[in-house]
């Protein structure tokens, strides 16, 4: 076995920027500063530029870099100024824009190869006074350049690839994992990666941490750390419970066997459809799916949309006498759908089920269950006493899933964005089509259930 110290060197070697890199982004950076100046200028706006982000700390990996530069304004310009002229200044400079949110509307695309964003924010000395989330990024910046240690910056690469190996990485809606602040502050915290990943090997849910003195106040989540600058934020709020055991399973993995592969795992080999449908074949299980048009939103909505499309769907399935095993979904990106993939019992609901009510001895509530379902087409056998209890035997609705949810579906919540377009159309599929070659990295991972650092 490989010392971890060794396969630490070798990773460093890799994601550690060069000479040349720097240069090369030092000299771009200037560039594009130039060029906001001369629009902030042609425009006679009160506005400065701030580099923020790993690249203005210095804690940014070679291969996975974002150029953030934020435009300062004064607090009397109102938030439609500030975005109108932030979007229009990326606009010009930059390509392949998108729009995207964070409180203010701001622009990302690219500029000499490098990926950009173009925040506008408010100029503030501290987090009591922002008026947006936002507005406290430049203060963040600040912080790391003043108390993270030279030394500390390959610590915190080493930790954010590592967290990028075992698919952690990132406070966005789709991974739900750890920022590169959050990178930062746990690194000043505990000193070094390897001291990092040994504490967090022995975490519970609910850890609680602070770089200041006192009790932190208490979030619900599973790690709560308290911003260093505003002391009302948990910078930890973005990360899941998933994401929390996946991350302390890794940690004590690591410990025990080191393997360069929790850092760069291999690519996922997808497995031919015989296997998937062998594998499948070989539970005593069944697989439906829900499909719908992927809605053109940025992935900040989408993700928490389809995740509440999932829990939709199960607890209505579960509300009918359906048992739901599990359920995932994958993003079809070249035909822009959306495929929910429920796990389900093999066999079908039974035509009739006995529903229970009161304790015989609850006289009025014997009385109000009797008359709830005196009448009742879906009585099959009135109410009955058995040990001590009222039944009714009642007939399922539906027997089979995919009936359930072919009349179902369009009218379940799932977020403004997916209910226009489930009440208007979707598709329910069984396993034959399922089955298909788009899907199979889908299967692979699903049915492998191989850790990304065991591939």
């Amino acid at each position: 076995m490989q010392p971890s110290g060794d396969i630490e060197k070798k990773v460093l070697k890799i994601i550690t920027p060069t000479q040349k890199d720097r240069e090369k982004l030092e000299g771009a950076i200037q560039d594009l500063k130039d060029q906001v100046n001369q629009e902030i200028t042609k425009r006679k706006l009160p506005a400065s530029i701030e580099l923020v982000g790993s690249t203005a700390k210095d804690t940014y990996l070679k291969n996975n870099l974002d150029i953030d530069l934020f435009l300062l304004f004064p607090t009397s310009f109102s938030k439609q100024d500030i975005a109108k002229n932030s979007l229009s200044i990326g606009e010009i400079l930059l390509t392949n824009t998108e729009e995207s949110y964070a409180e203010h509307p701001y622009l990302r695309g690219y500029f000499k190869g490098y990926k950009v964003e173009i925040v506008p924010c408010y100029r503030i000395e501290n987090a009591s006074q922002k008026l947006s989330a936002v507005d406290r990024t430049p203060l963040h910046t600040e912080y790391i350049g003043k108390h993270l240690h030279e030394s500390q910056k390959s610590e915190v690469r080493l930790f954010k690839q590592f967290l990028t190996g075992i698919g952690c990485y990132g406070a966005e809606a789709e991974i739900e994992g750890f920022s590169g602040y959050l990178c930062e502050i746990l690194v000043l915290k505990f000193g070094s990666f390897k001291d990092l990943i040994r504490d967090a090997s022995h975490w519970k849910p609910g850890e609680k941490f602070t770089l200041s003195e006192g009790e932190p106040p208490s979030f619900d989540t599973p790690i709560t750390f308290i911003d260093p600058v505003d002391s009302e934020r948990n910078v930890a709020s973005a990360v899941s419970i998933k994401k929390f055991n996946l991350f302390k399973h890794a940690c004590q993995q690591y410990l025990e066997k080191p393997r360069l592969t929790f850092f760069f795992p291999n690519k996922v080999q997808p497995w031919p459809l015989n296997k998937i449908k062998t594998e499948i074949q070989k539970q005593d299980s069944r697989y439906v799916g829900v499909t719908f048009s992927k809605p053109e939103i940025i992935d900040e909505n989408l993700y928490p949309q389809i995740r509440k499309a999932i829990h939709s769907i199960c607890t209505a399935c579960e509300r009918y006498g359906f048992k739901i095993h599990d359920a995932s979904f994958h993003i079809e990106e070249v035909e822009k759908q959306i495929i929910i993939v429920i796990k389900t019992e093999k066999k079908i609901l039974s035509k009739t089920y006995a529903h229970m009510g009161p304790p015989v001895k609850l006289k009025k509530n014997v009385k109000e269950f009797i008359d709830k379902w005196e009448g009742d087409p879906k009585v099959v056998k009135k109410p009955y006493e058995n040990k001590g209890r009222m039944f009714v035997e009642i007939e399922h609705e539906y027997i089979e899933i995919k009936d359930f949810l072919k009349d179902r579906v369009g009218n379940l919540s799932m977020g403004k964005h997916l209910d226009k377009i489930v009440s208007r159309n979707y598709d329910i599929i069984e396993l034959e089509d399922l089955l298909s070659e788009n899907l199979r990295s889908f299967w692979t991972i699903y049915l492998d259930e191989k850790m990304p650092w065991e591939r």
